[in-house]
């Protein structure tokens, strides 16, 4: 399916061809002043200075190969040279209906088969999911979701922080507090218990005290270091205790990422890239690449022409052990290996910008990624309160991401509950998919890199810029077709015969273009942003339209046919940024 402005770049090119002129000046955008038309050319003014011609000459000309077109209904030369457009209505009908029936609206071309290792989440194991963790995995989702709707290949990993000092720092602690556990029994041969000897709320409280303990007590901190080494050497009591914090704290996160709509193809942690490195390291090494520096060994990837130090990617410290840097690089020769991407995006807070450039030099240099595969960070800002600083608790705490989930909902159903329009049973199940909507949209209407003002009244308003907003524009169309008698799939779109009936089929016509932007700049913003202009001119459209109750049939069915489309195209705007709609509110 070709794109509206494509078609009409293309009639407007033939129309400057005809004139006398070069076809690449037809090129037409969407106007920035609709009160004046609806598409613009400004082509005249650069064809103005070939030709030895004032614009609003050659602008003339070319409106009057336009007149009594198929395409444009109007095509006026207005000074000093531009092409004012506005479409036929039975044009821009079939073409809305052109794509109605398209498998895919939103994609107007054919699909870019590539694939992309998408890392997003990253939370450590054996903690609870926090604010911190949200940002990464709802643009993540999102991201994931938009480029799997233009035909990518995408692998989700949600690269678990599953093989540091907290995992040494658990164990220390599990043995003071538990020493006759057949774990730390070096002659136990048996079998270990398949049962974890821990719960989820205890592994949470155990990790803090641990951690609060080594930064005041030396012994303790020597302890979980030489834990730490016997596990990454796979001790086998420690290993087994290693196997259960994973067991135990991943089904706590499948849990928590499913209440957000959040899911991952693979669950790879840090764990998984450790057998990658030595190998790695000695490559490096033998080719020469790997060099000394203070008695670390580094990769230095500094170039000609950068505006800031770009210090050298630190693999093995003085000491011989190793950073994120190495396992980062390992990690990437997993995915390599494994699935041969064409691109791999991350997504992490914005402060690890320099991290990445230092990983994503090394790699390339050192050949572990071809130059033809695509290494990009998206690195997003923070969720504030209103006081402008990091969100907390009440208490000052880091706020539990189930907990501001369960709030959010909890506020939800209250101003359900208020209107009286659910059960107590359908009001909570609802108020569920409201808040997910009112939370995702609340965060991926900013752009990623920027702050934003977490503000829970105003993310959960049904009306304004918001994502309940969305969901009340999709349960209101759903209102209408449950009461329609007949089947909205075997009628055609119309030409349009109101000036809302209109703006909302070049609404619809605009899909293409803002998803193909949010696909090339990986921007779930650009998502809502044109959702939300949609679901305004689908307003706009109701409140001056009788629908089912208009006489005639024909105007009726042509009302039904456009906002059962629109219907759709809300709803594919809202899978893509990672929610869903109820079927009341």
């Amino acid at each position: 399916m070709e794109k509206l402005i494509d078609k009409l770049t293309a009639a407007v090119s033939e129309a400057f061809a005809q004139a006398g002129y070069d076809p690449a000046c037809g090129k037409v955008t969407v106007s920035n002043r609709p009160d004046l038309c609806e598409f613009q050319c400004n082509g005249a003014m650069p064809a103005a200075k070939a030709a030895h011609k004032a614009p609003i000459v050659i602008a003339g000309e070319v409106a009057a190969r336009l007149q009594d077109s198929a395409v444009f209904s109007s095509a006026e030369a207005v000074n000093p040279g531009f092409l004012n457009l506005r479409l036929r209505e039975d044009y821009l009908a079939a073409h809305v209906e052109e794509m109605r029936r398209s498998e895919r609206p939103g994609v107007a071309g054919n699909a870019e088969e590539r694939t992309v290792v998408l890392d997003y989440g990253g939370p450590n194991v054996a903690k609870p999911l926090h604010i911190g963790h949200l940002r990464s995995a709802i643009i993540g989702e999102s991201i994931k979701r938009i480029y799997r709707y233009f035909g990518n290949t995408v692998i989700g990993d949600i690269h678990l922080g599953d093989w540091g000092l907290q995992m040494g720092l658990i164990i220390a602690e599990l043995r003071e507090r538990q020493p006759d556990l057949p774990y730390f029994d070096d002659d136990f041969t048996g079998e270990y218990p398949v049962e974890a000897p821990f719960t989820i709320s205890e592994l949470e409280e155990i990790y803090p005290t641990a951690s609060a303990k080594s930064k005041t007590d030396e012994v303790f901190a020597k302890k979980a270091h030489e834990a730490t080494c016997f596990l990454q050497n796979h001790k086998r009591g420690y290993y087994a205790l290693w196997q259960h914090i994973m067991a135990v704290s991943v089904a706590d996160l499948k849990r928590n990422y499913e209440n957000l709509n959040v899911s991952f193809d693979v669950w790879k942690g840090e764990s998984d890239a450790e057998a990658y490195i030595p190998p790695m390291l000695e490559k490096l090494e033998a080719r020469g690449i790997l060099q000394e520096s203070e008695g670390a060994r580094v990769i230095p990837v500094a170039e000609e022409g950068d505006k800031k130090e770009i210090p050298p990617c630190i693999l093995v410290k003085s000491d011989g052990a190793t950073l994120y840097a190495t396992t980062d690089l390992a990690t990437i020769v997993q995915r390599m290996e494994d699935y041969h991407p064409d691109k791999i995006l991350y997504l992490t807070d914005k402060r690890q910008s320099l991290h990445f450039e230092q990983v994503f030099r090394a790699a390339k240099k050192s050949g572990i990624v071809p130059e033809s595969t695509q290494l990009q960070h998206i690195g997003f800002g923070t969720m504030n309160g209103k006081d402008g600083k990091p969100f907390k608790t009440r208490s000052g705490g880091v706020m539990r991401l189930e907990t501001l989930i369960a709030d959010i909902t909890d506020y939800v159903e209250k101003k359900i509950l208020e209107n009286q329009t659910l059960s107590p049973e359908e009001a909570r199940q609802t108020a569920r998919i409201i808040a997910v909507a009112a939370l995702k949209y609340g965060d991926l209407s900013n752009l990623a890199a920027k702050d934003y003002i977490f503000d829970l009244e105003r993310f959960s308003a049904f009306e304004g810029n918001t994502g309940p907003y969305l969901l009340y524009t999709i349960v209101r169309i759903k209102s209408i077709l449950s009461r329609y008698d007949g089947d909205p799939a075997e009628l055609s779109i119309a030409a349009a015969d109101s000036t809302e009936a209109k703006a909302l089929q070049l609404e619809l016509a605009q899909m293409p273009d803002q998803l193909a932007m949010a696909y090339r700049d990986s921007a779930p913003n650009t998502v809502c942003a044109y959702a939300y202009e949609l679901a305004g001119a689908v307003n706009k459209f109701y409140h001056e339209t009788r629908i089912l109750t208009e006489p005639d049939p024909v105007r009726r069915q042509g009302y039904v046919a456009l906002i059962t489309f629109a219907k759709r195209a809300l709803e594919e705007c809202i899978d893509l940024l990672g929610f869903s709609a109820p079927e009341r509110m």
